[in-house]
């Protein structure tokens, strides 16, 4: 592997981890709250679902991208061992998190949550955007620790 492929490959995958994590913020900590204060709760969910359908496209790119560059750089850093060491934690959030939202974004989302989503916010709208807000918000912090973790990991810094 030249340094130049490296470095490409930690570019790919910090970009989309940027992009990916960035979108689930903004998702969290300004759509989700601006729709709160946008009129009945039913127009919330519909109005929800057009803007977000947007960004779960991006997501899914970018999750792809951020899986294939980061599968690609342990197997070419021969850094598997570190799944067997407690002190590279971080690299287990990430995959938990990266097979989280792929799960997410390339099953549950289409062939179930969608509907089960639309059904819900039927009976109980304000309910359902409560619960919204709070699935975005646990996906949001189990991330930000995860970026942080890495971050630091990958730059000596250990248990």
């Amino acid at each position: 592997m030249g340094l130049g492929e490296f470095v490409l490959a930690r570019a790919l995958h910090v970009l989309g981890v940027v992009l990916w994590i960035g979108g689930v913020a903004f998702v969290t900590l300004v759509l989700l709250p601006g729709l709160r204060q946008y009129g009945a709760a039913g127009e919330r969910m519909a109005l929800f679902e057009r803007l977000e359908g947007g960004f779960a496209r991006q997501a899914r790119a970018t999750t792809l991208l951020t899986g294939l560059s980061g599968l690609w750089l342990v197997h070419q850093l021969h850094a598997w061992s570190r799944f067997a060491d407690g002190r590279y934690w971080w690299m287990h959030a990430m995959v938990a998190v990266w097979l989280l939202f792929t799960l997410m974004l390339f099953v549950l989302e289409p062939w179930f949550l969608h509907r089960w989503f639309n059904a819900r916010a039927a009976h109980d709208p304000v309910g359902t955007f409560r619960l919204l807000e709070g699935l975005h918000c646990f996906l949001l912090t189990v991330s930000l620790v995860t970026v942080a973790g890495a971050a630091a990991g990958s730059h000596g810094w250990m248990f």
